[in-house]
């Protein structure tokens, strides 16, 4: 994953003391809503879609059967069940305001205290991101204490697949040590409770890879160094916990790459290292894998293959080289894994001779993606993946692997047969939220990366994948037509096409016939109107320029450009009047409206706000003119005259995204809900009387970091909501009783 959330606040600013200790709640398995209200509590679960994003990292615990950890980049970290083969997320109780700490930059575990387990939390190494943070559980991850730093993590930066940068040191359980991009090797001695930098024979540069990798092999501590200019070493060790010096011997060529993961087969004595020419996972061309016989100094070089070759097609076969396991029962047994294998696809590597043959799992693979259907990437079957720098290796069972890709984990247990090893684990990146009034389905999701997904469960993957005809990544616009809402039309980043349209409510698509020129480098969000008769399609690009608006009245056939249209804000459409639609201009803090199918635009209210790329405008169903302004910590606004006058909410101090639901028992209005503050803490909360009065439905345990994207009610269930995460799929909730 590679989305931020925009605003960009540097909540855990540098002045955090590394000894500033904070206990924090139990997370898994409990009902303990802290309501401010009555009727609060909730009951939270992931709408299924298996995956969807980047995992990082997957670590098997080398003393207790079935207990595994996986991290990802922005979607926090979890712990395998073996009992119900699932993940269990253990980070979901993370905050808005330490929304940066859901990347998980490293993980480590006690060999000899299999309950303990630590996490180095930090997605951004930017100077408007927070500081990093380093969690310690005795339970797994049930409970944690947390310790914030003084440095910077980069979880969602380039190397996030290398690692891993923290380790329990083999000599003593106490001491552990964190290998950091920009500020050298960290230690403590106290069991993660405090941290101070020690001397390192490196210093940092502005490459922001520092230390890629630290590992133990036996007693000694092996460090990876990815900043190299190609003439100083990359590895490094220490035998007395002290000193650390330069490995001698190191192979020609691996200066001037970064050290990527590295494995130790206690039995032969073998340390085995993966090179690339880049931290990965983007950006790789070459690399090698080489193996140190620590007993005796002995370097070998094992590269299962070399890159540089061609494929059948001619086209340049490079790629470097991710993950590496060893087998803790059969010496010299180990897989490494292949990555950024664009021509030839990447592949999973094994051997059982120390190295000296390989056999390419790839070749015999037969994949059931049955589970996530959209892994087979709108095509008749799956690839064997790509972004592949996690690899893990059963400790009890020698045929068990898994592998993370940029979308899955998959697993085998005999080597030929594979399947997404993914349940419970939800780490999409949501941008769109739709719940139609009818129809099978009751969302329509809209995700940087895969698209658009017609869910016609919540409890299973979409069966019909990824909405193709075009196949969308990022998704950036996604609307229904809300007197007519069998028509939805969807907007995004995609090769052949950059909109869509469905008349059967998002289960079939077809392209737009045509599309304005600016909408293959900018396609932004689009609307249709009540009847689905115009639409309107707002351009911006990643780097924020913005481009005129423009309009078709037949279905995507032909646009014309929307001069008074406020260049780059998200189109509203009225749900009752098909001429009316709306448009709050960031920059200037003006309601725009038209009266005539989106023709043309005409200055409303004045004076809102400006200069915020974030603030949301929304219409009530049912209702025309009814419109709310989320206006992040200025507040909430609303207009009952289409835009004409504003008056602030008084119920709430700030407010970022807000949705309607199927109105409570007894009630005239919808039911609102947002995410927001009433009083101190920035949470999700429903009211059921206008805005008037607000209820608390998410708890401690269930925040998700920054949730500022999109909220959706259920406008057929009352009570039910849809949360839009930034790393932890779609949340769902519905009352507990």
């Amino acid at each position: 994953m590679r989305t931020f959330p925009l605003s960009r606040r540097a909540v855990l600013a540098g002045t955090a003391a590394t000894a500033a200790v904070a206990a924090l709640p139990v997370l898994q398995g409990q009902a303990q809503a802290a309501a401010p209200a009555a009727g609060g509590a909730y009951r939270w679960r992931n709408v299924v879609q298996g995956g969807t994003g980047f995992v990082t990292g997957v670590l098997f615990h080398p003393t207790v059967r079935g207990l595994a950890y996986a991290r990802t980049d922005i979607g926090g970290a979890y712990r395998w069940d073996d009992r119900t083969d699932r993940w269990i997320p253990l980070t979901d109780h993370i905050g808005w305001d330490d929304w940066n700490l859901l990347g998980v930059e490293a993980m480590a575990v006690d060999p000899a205290h299999p309950n303990r387990l630590y996490l180095a939390l930090g997605t951004y190494a930017q100077s408007w991101a927070g500081n990093g943070a380093v969690l310690r559980s005795e339970d797994r991850g049930a409970t944690w204490k947390r310790t914030d730093l003084t440095v910077k993590l980069g979880a969602n930066e380039d190397g996030r697949g290398c690692g891993e940068r923290l380790l329990v040191d083999p000599r003593d359980s106490d001491t552990l040590w964190l290998g950091t991009r920009h500020d050298g090797l960290l230690k403590s001695t106290d069991r993660g409770a405090t941290w101070k930098a020690v001397s390192f024979p490196a210093a940092p540069s502005a490459t922001g890879q520092g230390i890629t990798l630290l590992v133990a092999a036996g007693r000694t501590v092996y460090a990876g160094w990815g900043d190299s200019d190609g003439t100083l070493a990359n590895l490094y060790r220490t035998a007395d916990g002290t000193t650390w010096k330069a490995v001698p011997g190191q192979p020609a060529g691996t200066a001037a790459k970064v050290p990527v993961r590295a494995a130790y087969d206690r039995h032969t004595c073998e340390l085995y290292v993966t090179y690339a020419n880049a931290p990965g996972p983007n950006g790789q061309s070459d690399g090698s894998v080489h193996k140190l016989r620590t007993t005796s100094g002995k370097w070998s070089e094992v590269t299962p293959v070399k890159p540089g070759g061609t494929t059948a097609d001619g086209s340049a076969d490079s790629f470097g080289y991710g993950g590496v396991a060893v087998d803790a029962r059969r010496p010299g047994t180990l897989v490494v894994s292949t990555n950024n294998r664009w021509a030839d696809i990447d592949t999973v590597f094994r051997s059982t001779n120390g190295g000296r043959t390989w056999t390419s799992l790839k070749d015999r693979a037969v994949f059931d993606v049955s589970e996530t259907p959209y892994l087979k990437w709108g095509a008749d079957k799956p690839k064997f993946g790509w972004w592949i720098q996690a690899v893990g290796l059963d400790p009890f069972d020698s045929e068990h692997i898994v592998y993370g890709t940029g979308a899955t984990l998959y697993g085998t247990r005999d080597l030929k047969n594979w399947a997404p090893q993914i349940r419970g684990l939800e780490e999409a990146s949501i941008r769109q939220l739709v719940s139609p009034p009818t129809g099978e389905a009751h969302l329509i999701s809209g995700s940087g990366d895969v698209g658009v997904m017609y869910h016609e469960r919540l409890t299973a993957s979409p069966s019909r994948g990824m909405a193709s005809n075009p196949v969308f990544g990022t998704t950036t616009g996604l609307a229904l037509a809300a007197a007519k809402p069998s028509y939805v039309v969807r907007a995004g980043w995609g090769d052949h096409g950059n909109g869509a349209y469905s008349n059967d409510g998002g289960k079939t698509w077809a392209p737009f016939k045509a599309q304005p020129a600016i909408a293959k480098d900018a396609p932004g969000p689009i609307a249709t109107n009540a009847d689905g008769s115009v639409l309107l399609w707002s351009f911006a690009h990643w780097d924020g320029t913005t481009y005129p608006a423009h309009r078709s009245a037949d279905n995507g056939a032909t646009w014309t450009e929307v001069t008074s249209y406020p260049k780059g804000a998200a189109p509203v459409a009225d749900p009752v009047d098909p001429k009316r639609f709306y448009a709050f201009d960031t920059a200037t803090g003006t309601l725009h409206a038209s009266t005539d199918g989106g023709l043309t635009f005409t200055a409303r209210a004045t004076g809102l706000n400006s200069g915020d790329t974030e603030f949301r405008l929304v219409a009530a169903p049912g209702r025309s003119g009814d419109l709310w302004l989320s206006l992040k910590w200025n507040g909430l606004y609303r207009s009952t005259d289409g835009g004409a006058t504003f008056t602030k909410v008084g119920s709430c101090w700030a407010s970022y995204t807000l949705g309607f639901g199927k109105a409570a028992e007894g009630a005239s209005y919808p039911a609102v809900y947002m995410v927001g503050s009433t009083e101190t803490i920035t949470a999700v909360y429903r009211s059921d009387d206008e805005a008037k009065t607000w209820t608390r439905i998410n708890d401690d345990q269930h925040q998700w970091g920054w949730i500022g994207a999109a909220i959706a009610g259920d406008p057929r269930v009352y009570g039910r909501v849809y949360i839009a995460t930034n790393g932890r799929g779609v949340q769902y909730g519905e009352p507990a009783s």
